[in-house]
C-alpha cells in the first residue's frame, strides 16, 4: 500500500466542519428536549387517555418505528411541497429528527410509567389529587428517574442519526464532511476526523447526561 495521508486540506477546511459540528449539536439540543416533551405528552395519552387516543399514540409509534427514518426525512421535505408546505433543509431536518425520536421516547416514557406502584396512585387519589395532578406531581417525577439512564442513550442516538439529514441538504457535519471530500478528494481523511467529532460529541452528551443522573438523582448512585 502507497497510500500517502494528506490532512493539510482537511486542516484548511476546518471552519466548515466546526460549522457542520455546531449545527449538529444545536438540531440534536433541540430535537431531544422538543421529543421529551412530547414523548412526555403521548405517554400520558397512552397510559391514562381515552381508548381513541391510546391508539392514535400506538399507531404513531408503531408507524414511525417500523420505517425507515431515510424515508421519513424524504417524506417531510420531498412530500410536503405537494401539499404546499415548503421547509428549508435544517427546519425539515429538525422536524423529521422531533418526529422520529418520539416515538422511540414515548415508549421509553411509558416503560417508567407503568413501572410505577399502582398503590401510589391509588393513594394520590385519595389524597383529593386530579389525574393530571396524579401524573404531573407523583408518576413523572419517578418514571424519569428510572429511565433517564435509557433516555440519555437515546438521546445519543438521535444525535448520531441527525447524519441522514445531509441527504437534504441540511448544513451539519456529515453535509460539510462531504462538501470537503468533494473538493479535496481525501475522503479517508475527512471520514477519519468526521468519525472522530461525532465520537467526541457522543461522549460529550453521554457525560453530560451521566452528569445530569447525578446532579438530579443522586439517590440513584450506587453506594
Amino acid at each position: 500500500m502507497g497510500y500517502q495521508f494528506h490532512f493539510l486540506d482537511v486542516w484548511n477546511a476546518r471552519e466548515e466542519l466546526i460549522d457542520g459540528a455546531w449545527l449538529t449539536i444545536r438540531l440534536s439540543a433541540v430535537s431531544m428536549v422538543l421529543s421529551l416533551l412530547f414523548a412526555i405528552v403521548g405517554a400520558f395519552a397512552r397510559t391514562s387517555g381515552p381508548k381513541w387516543l391510546q391508539s392514535l399514540v400506538a399507531a404513531y409509534v408503531e408507524f414511525i418505528r417500523n420505517t425507515p427514518f431515510l424515508v421519513q426525512v424524504f417524506v417531510i421535505f420531498f412530500g410536503l411541497p405537494g401539499i404546499g408546505i415548503r421547509l428549508d433543509a435544517n427546519t425539515g431536518a429538525l422536524i423529521a429528527m422531533v418526529l422520529n425520536g418520539s416515538a422511540y421516547t414515548i415508549e421509553i416514557v411509558r416503560a417508567g410509567i407503568e413501572a410505577i406502584s399502582h398503590g401510589q396512585v391509588e393513594a394520590a387519589f385519595a389524597l383529593g389529587l386530579h389525574r393530571v395532578q396524579v401524573f404531573r406531581k407523583v408518576v413523572l417525577p419517578q418514571a424519569l428517574r428510572a429511565v433517564f439512564a435509557p433516555l440519555g442513550s437515546q438521546f445519543v442516538l438521535l444525535m448520531l442519526n441527525s447524519s441522514i439529514v445531509s441527504v437534504i441538504s441540511a448544513d451539519e457535519l456529515t453535509a460539510a464532511a462531504q462538501d470537503i471530500q468533494s473538493r479535496t478528494f481525501r475522503s479517508f481523511e475527512v471520514y477519519i476526523i468526521t468519525i472522530a467529532i461525532y465520537l467526541v460529541l457522543s461522549l460529550s452528551f453521554s457525560g453530560v447526561f451521566l452528569g445530569l443522573n447525578r446532579l438530579f438523582f443522586p439517590k440513584l448512585e450506587t453506594r
